[in-house]
């Protein structure tokens, strides 16, 4: 069942909350800002209720980070992003009913009303636990400032909070080999206070809204729900021992914040206070009403917190209603590679839109056909360049040749016609396409939806050449009638299946036509316009040609940033804190044989390894399946750490760590003996 087949009053739907510590990219785009916004405009021009929520994320230690590295102050960092951020999202014209951010006083308020309802109601745990601190910087270390290898899956550089290459979400104290990001020290644990929302007391009831109310949702969001569920929902710290943020509102909390994302989705509910404070509305029937469906368009990061901590926060406050749909995309990559904001290998919206400014609507062409919908997906600028030639050829050359010839013909009047049953089922078709544009819409299928919108520019192109026109009025002038009638019919079908995609071409064609009004039902069920309607003058080309130079002058600037505008961190890891040799001589490094490998049972990114030391065998678990197949080790010799302490990892006991090394793109290599050498060799 969709979110369609249900009938609701007005939708609230929210696109994630941009961390203001850099500019938007494509990825940003593709993965939770164009899709609900196409969603929205559908929304609209089907007269539903709707109000579009967003705005960007000003707390967490993203900010502090991004502050310590450009010498700003955090409120520096957030009012620099949320200009750029702001221009990005109105130059790919995506229009937010209000753009908001979490560090206005409103928020503030808001998100302290939420922790004072918990607080008063008993309904948080607070304890006193051991968190890792910094002794060089003398302070404790919110997750965000901690790195290190992912107990998980093995990956070396995870955060205290999450790893981003499995997606488990962690505890600084559950990283093997935890550094701090601000100084390099190795951290020591210290007694804190916090305050925890326990989720496993809402297991229960997330279990029955996900796996019995909401099985339509999206396989990937369903799949990464279930999982965690799966392996049991415990207590998560809501707090952190941080300057920058919403201060913990109750005595004894000095030094303490509201963890980000405790505060950050409530920061939905903040804006659209603030919306309906300047619009003299009633901000609680767009959270508090059950005739209103709620939508959460994020990126795959971000499942967990939108599908499970932030239900079981609106559970736990009992005023508000729950998500009705939360359709995460996967990542878009660039050029084949990972899109990675470190080493500058992405394309940013704002300048984009600076060198591009014809082109937006080619890129929201663009980027709904590649969207990643179900998995990842690549953006390339050949393709670009490639799908710009493909609407020129097809809905710019439909319209354009169907208004210059009904302006030849018939001085740009719509002359009457009895349409032929070929015409009519042709017309018909369009209106069974244009059905499908809605039906995928609905189902946030956006790409399947794009492409019956395309089908129809594509019919009407084909007709008009099929049927040439400009050939049949030599001898038959009563049937170019017909052909012009059916063509400028299927061509007003256009602004309707386009406008949610590419709203600056839509309008375009709509003056093109002299469309003025009509709506969908109409569009779906009838003709549009009657004989004698004046279509306007034949405008601009609606896509002009993208010279090959223009593109490879992209990709070459794409090159250079990777390799010139990274920080030298990327390039080349900065050196670690200096250590004793004694402490070196404590490792013991020993040379190994892989005998055996194969898929970990419990994990796609890790690989159960066994390896013969020379003294024993050993089972050896390493997040390297996105870089090996099992086959490719097996028989290799490797560096083994062998005295470090068994962990399970995912339900298999791991008797040390295999040493790979990795560049600055995240690639791993097997560190080997130059030579052979024999089992259980020593490294000196």
């Amino acid at each position: 069942m969709s979110t369609s087949a249900k009938t609701f009053k007005r939708f609230t739907v929210t696109s994630a909350l941009p961390y203001a510590n850099g500019p938007l990219h494509l990825g940003h785009l593709a993965g939770a800002y164009i899709p609900a916004d196409i969603y929205v405009r559908y929304l609209r021009a089907r007269g539903r209720d709707v109000l579009f929520v967003c705005g960007t994320d000003e707390h967490g230690a993203a900010i502090n980070i991004r502050a310590r590295k450009d010498n700003l102050t955090p409120q520096e960092v957030v009012d620099k992003y949320y200009e750029i951020i702001s221009a990005g999202f109105k130059g790919m014209n995506i229009n937010f009913d209000v753009f908001s951010r979490t560090s206005k006083k409103i928020h503030h308020e808001t998100a302290s009303e939420f922790f004072l309802k918990f607080y008063n109601e008993g309904k948080f745990i607070e304890k006193s636990i051991e968190q890792l601190y910094d002794p060089e910087a003398q302070m404790f270390l919110a997750d965000r400032f901690v790195t290190g290898t992912c107990p998980k899956c093995g990956h070396p550089s995870a955060y205290g909070d999450q790893c981003e290459k499995c997606g488990s979400s962690l505890s600084p104290t559950d990283l093997i080999d935890p550094k701090s990001t601000i100084t390099g020290a190795t951290p020591t644990l210290r007694e804190t206070k916090h305050w925890y929302l326990p989720l496993d007391q809402y297991q229960e009831r997330l279990e029955k809204f996900i796996l019995e109310d909401h099985t339509y949702w999206k396989r990937n969001v369903f799949g990464q729900c279930k999982s965690w569920l799966k392996e049991g929902l415990q207590p998560r710290a809501i707090t952190r021992d941080l300057d920058w943020g919403v201060k913990v509102p109750v005595e004894g909390a000095e030094g303490k914040v509201l963890y980000v994302w405790f505060d950050a989705p409530i920061g939905y509910i903040s804006a659209t206070r603030e919306w309906a404070e300047e619009h003299n509305q009633d901000w609680k029937k767009w959270w508090q009403d059950d005739d209103t469906a709620l939508i959460h368009f994020i990126g795959k990061d971000n499942i967990v917190f939108h599908c499970l901590i932030f239900p079981a926060i609106l559970m736990g406050h009992g005023d508000y209603i729950l998500p009705e749909n939360v359709p995460a995309n996967e990542f878009l990559n660039l050029e084949g590679e990972k899109l990675s904001t470190s080493r500058n290998w992405a394309i940013w919206a704002h300048e984009f839109i600076e060198e591009f400014p014809d082109k937006v609507d080619v890129m929201r062409y663009v980027l709904t056909a590649n969207m990643p919908e179900q998995k990842d997906s690549d953006f390339t600028w050949k393709d670009f360049q490639g799908r710009n030639k493909d609407l020129a050829d097809v809905l710019g050359n439909f319209i354009r040749r169907a208004g210059v010839l009904t302006h030849k013909y018939y001085e740009g009047k719509l002359p009457e016609a009895k349409l032929t049953a070929d015409q009519e089922q042709i017309l018909g078709e369009a209106r069974e396409l244009l059905g499908e544009v809605a039906q995928n819409i609905e189902n946030f299928r956006f790409r399947d939806a794009l492409k019956a919108a395309m089908d129809i520019a594509t019919k009407g192109n084909k007709y008009l050449a099929d049927s040439e026109p400009w050939q049949v009025i030599k001898t038959d002038p009563e049937a170019v009638k017909g052909i012009m009638v059916t063509c400028i019919q299927l061509a007003a079908l256009l602004p309707f299946a386009f406008g949610p995609f590419m709203p600056e071409t839509a309008e375009k064609i709509s003056q093109s036509l002299g469309l003025v009004g009509g709506s969908w039902d109409t569009a779906l069920q009838s003709s549009l316009l009657v004989s004698g309607h004046v279509i306007g003058p034949v405008g601009e080309v609606l896509f002009n040609k993208i010279e090959d130079s223009v593109i490879e002058a992209q990709v070459e600037k794409l090159k250079a940033n990777a390799a010139g505008g990274a920080p030298e961190a990327v390039k080349v890891a900065e050196f670690k804190p200096e250590t004793t040799f004694d402490k070196f001589q404590e490792m013991d490094l020993r040379a190994v044989t892989i005998t055996a490998a194969e898929q970990h049972p419990n994990a796609d990114r890790l690989l159960k390894l066994t390896v013969d030391t020379g003294r024993d065998v050993r089972t050896v678990v390493s997040g390297v399946a996105e870089f090996f197949k099992p086959a490719d080790l097996i028989g290799k010799q490797a560096l083994l750490l062998a005295n470090l302490a068994p962990r399970k990892i995912r339900g298999i006991e791991s008797q040390g760590m295999l040493l790979f090394a990795e560049d600055s793109e995240g690639k791993l290599t097997l560190v080997s003996p130059a030579n052979p050498v024999n089992n259980g060799s020593t490294v000196a």
